[in-house]
């Protein structure tokens, strides 16, 4: 396809709901010039320090580069990281009243420290409980009363506890009754039934693991590799989804549909410097593009390019629609 300015207006015209589990991702930039005295590990003096909105966040964080009608919703702690995510989400344009306080939880973050443009280490606050009753009804007050100012709603699965089958049930049941499109980013970690959903991206590792099938890694193209159409096939039955995008890296996105041959894209990335949040990048894009009115083949290739596109960022990237115009340039 071709992307234009009138696909870029489409996009910014378009409403959506992100409901997942939400983080703060916190960047410590230094540079490592000898050994600890202490222990065998580098000394890192700082220079500088950043933080971005992560998972759901992140999604919700790529939507507001196209439209100024993103929604959020997650569970966050009553403490300076929500606070501090709320600033940031705010600042970018996303509505955050949606989000759902907890009491006894901590807001879920991932600290990094980098030097010389490397991992050194990542620290992470969490603690993983499943969603509780009262939440579930909180939220479904809040999606009900969202509904009818949402054209389509993306779930957001990072296994942290947030998505539970009920709050997907809930959520399909209440979107399917509006007409509303449902689209998935699931987990491996928390193996759950899609029925109902318009279209679910697993990437491949999640891919084979939900399908139940061993991956051999074969160094083939893929429209040959028999075991990724078997997958591919297996999760369109096993899910009862009109469709299945699974992401493949360095071999781009193949397309599974109901009743149609699978559909191969490959990647537009010229240079890999950071996959964070590609992922992130590909299901906010892929969803913008379907409620616009673009067709799933459409849809992937546009998440394709913007993946590209933010996998020669460093740290948790998103894009501009001038940077995505420039691409099919």
């Amino acid at each position: 396809m071709k992307l234009t300015r009138q696909h870029l207006d489409q996009f910014a015209a378009s409403r959506l709901l992100v409901v997942g589990d939400v983080m703060l991702d916190h960047f410590i930039w230094g540079a490592v010039r000898r050994i600890s005295p202490e222990a065998p590990v580098p000394v890192v003096e700082v220079a500088s320090e950043t933080s971005f909105p992560g998972g759901a966040a992140n999604v919700a964080r790529n939507l507001a580069m196209f439209t100024k009608h993103a929604s959020l919703m997650g569970r966050v702690g009553r403490d300076s990281e929500a606070a501090r995510l709320r600033e940031l989400l705010t600042e970018e344009g996303v509505l955050t009243e949606p989000l759902i306080e907890s009491n006894e939880l901590p807001t879920i973050s991932k600290t990094r420290i980098i030097a010389r443009q490397q991992q050194v280490v990542r620290v992470d606050r969490e603690r993983l409980e499943k969603l509780t009753a009262a939440e579930l009804a909180i939220a479904k007050e809040r999606v009900s009363k969202l509904l009818p100012n949402v054209d389509a709603i993306i779930i957001e699965d990072y296994g942290k506890g947030f998505v539970t089958q009920p709050l997907v049930e809930m959520i399909v049941s209440l979107a399917s009754e509006a007409k509303k499109l449902v689209t998935v980013d699931p987990s491996p970690r928390n193996p759950l039934q899609w029925h109902g959903a318009t279209l679910v991206k697993p990437n491949r590792i999640e891919a084979f693991a939900a399908a139940g099938i061993e991956d051999h890694h074969r160094a083939i193209a893929p429209e040959q590799d028999s075991e990724l159409i078997e997958v591919g096939n297996k999760l369109l039955a096993h899910w009862q989804v009109p469709s299945v995008l699974i992401t493949l890296g360095e071999q781009g996105m193949m397309l599974f549909q109901q009743g149609e041959q699978p559909h191969h894209i490959p990647t537009r990335a010229r240079e890999v410097y950071d996959v964070s949040g590609a992922g992130d990048t590909a299901i906010a894009l892929l969803t913008l593009a379907l409620a616009a009115g673009l067709s799933p083949i459409d849809a992937a290739d546009v998440a394709n390019q913007a993946s590209g596109i933010v996998v020669g960022k460093l740290g948790t990237a998103s894009l501009t629609p001038d940077e995505l115009l420039e691409a099919y340039n």
